[in-house]
């Protein structure tokens, strides 16, 4: 089966996201547990949690997955921002597990002039720091490259795991096809599609992909701008979404939109659009 979703809210009681994703068509889901551009997590009632998961199980809303705070960063030279990041990936992964949620999902960061290599061994090293529940998956996000981002490309994120003391059983990777797009990334070429899944192979491999951020883009392929767009809106356009969402390499995967609240064309639009493009199993 097709799993679409969106991000949805979790106002007025995390039960309340089930409802809000079958409204806008979807049948899985991504959610935060705490304000996205905040440190605070939002602490789980027991009784809201139990409310979710039945929810899900009775409407077939699943896998969800937890987005972590914007404001995480694995990556950065500075002690204590490090040390608040870690803080705040552990209570929003204890957060998921409360939910039964199998998934989490967090951006790398930035090393903000220290070298990318130091960035990297940064989040590998602050991986390591991590207790990461049973039965949740901490999933690592591409990036779209832009200023000093690091985890833009698949070595890039493999590495992180190689340094880590944790191993594929613990970690992923989640796709933002914005993201692999302005990295530069095209995968709306047949052939660039095998390059780009030859390389997954060769570094993450396929089978550690998780979950899948379905976007266009607002900006040309290798613009390193991290700016979404309604799905076949943009540069990557409706063939090249086609084309990502149907590889046998990824079509099992879960997926959630993130695209624009605006108009008419909002994430009922882009799940229905997602819909159109996939092909019959």
């Amino acid at each position: 089966m097709f799993r679409i979703g969106a991000h949805v809210s979790i106002s007025g009681g995390v039960q309340q996201a089930v409802e809000r994703e079958r409204e806008v068509g979807g049948n899985c889901g991504q959610i935060f547990v705490g304000s996205p551009r905040g440190w605070a997590v939002s602490e789980v009632d027991e009784d809201e949690a139990a409310a979710f998961v039945e929810g899900s199980t009775d409407r077939d809303v699943g896998p969800w997955i937890v987005h972590g705070t914007y404001l995480v960063n694995l990556a950065t030279p500075k002690d204590d921002l490090a040390a608040k990041s870690i803080d705040a990936v552990q209570a929003e992964l204890e957060a998921a597990a409360a939910l039964d949620i199998p998934y989490y999902v967090f951006h790398p960061g930035s090393h903000t002039g220290a070298g990318e290599e130091t960035g990297i061994e940064n989040v590998g090293e602050r991986l390591s720091q991590l207790e990461i529940p049973d039965g949740v998956t901490l999933l690592l996000e591409n990036t779209a490259g832009k200023g000093t981002t690091v985890g833009t490309n698949f070595a890039d994120l493999d590495r992180m795991v190689a340094v880590s003391e944790h191993d594929y059983d613990d970690l992923g990777v989640c796709l933002d096809t914005c993201h692999l797009y302005a990295a530069g990334y095209d995968f709306t070429t047949e052939t660039g599609m095998d390059d780009m899944i030859a390389e997954l192979e060769e570094t993450v491999g396929v089978e550690n992909v998780q979950y899948l951020h379905l976007n266009d883009s607002k900006h040309p392929l290798g613009s390193e701008k991290d700016e979404h767009e309604h799905l076949g809106e943009g540069e990557i356009g409706a063939a090249g979404l086609r084309r990502f969402i149907n590889h046998e390499a990824l079509r099992d995967n879960p997926m959630v939109v993130e695209t624009p609240e605006d108009g008419e064309k909002g994430y009922a639009w882009n799940v229905e659009r997602a819909r159109e493009l996939r092909e019959d199993d």
